[in-house]
């Protein structure tokens, strides 16, 4: 056993050091800037709805968007049936974050669709599951160019919800923006990472 875990240090690391100047010429690679360009445009256009979003359809007072009482709804959001998304960092390998992202966003755009249509206003909640998919494509375009080798990706399976009264649809509603949110800072700075564009303004 100990035999080969010494051999597959050396293979594991082989693999790394191969792959990481493919991943740095991808990168640079003018139609995937691009493509990070578009990306951080919609991530950014998502962010500056969620306020807006958020006003037009949560109106329990208690729940607010930035709230220390947010922390509180944990065990609301396990009865509910509301899952995390996954967990991005920029420490993760290229194909990884992407894949994340896409699950991310796809995770929370089915939460929207399983709760939007018991919003009294669902508006801005299309929209900004519209801009969430058109993401998700762009997202998707890149993972398909950083894979090796082609990947179907998953279509997200509809969400079951236990909402039985309005106030669930609320709390649902709101820990669905609330987790968008985070997720959504969290692509910007991975995908800020990713933009060459940032390398040029700061040298000049």
């Amino acid at each position: 056993m100990n035999i080969l875990i010494v051999f597959a240090i050396p293979c594991y690391m082989a693999t790394v050091a191969r792959s990481a100047p493919l991943q740095e010429t991808l990168v640079e690679g003018a139609q995937f800037q691009e493509i990070v360009q578009r990306s951080r445009s919609l991530i950014q256009k998502i962010l500056l709805s969620i306020p807006d979003t958020h006003k037009s359809c949560i109106h329990t007072q208690t729940l607010q968007l930035v709230s220390s009482e947010n922390a509180k709804l944990v065990m609301m959001a396990s009865t509910i049936g509301i899952p995390s998304a996954p967990l991005l960092s920029e420490n993760l390998p290229l194909e990884t974050n992407l894949k994340r992202m896409s699950e991310g966003l796809q995770l929370l755009r089915s939460l929207l669709s399983a709760i939007f249509p018991r919003l009294e206003n669902k508006d801005k909640v299309i929209g900004l599951m519209a801009d969430i998919r058109d993401l998700v494509v762009q997202i998707n375009k890149m993972l398909k160019m950083a894979q090796a080798e082609a990947v179907v990706q998953p279509s997200p399976t509809p969400m079951a919800l236990r909402l039985p009264g309005q106030y669930d649809v609320q709390v649902a509603a709101h820990l669905t923006l609330v987790q968008l949110q985070s997720f959504g800072q969290d692509t910007v700075r991975c995908l800020r990472r990713l933009d060459q564009s940032n390398d040029e303004e700061t040298e000049s």
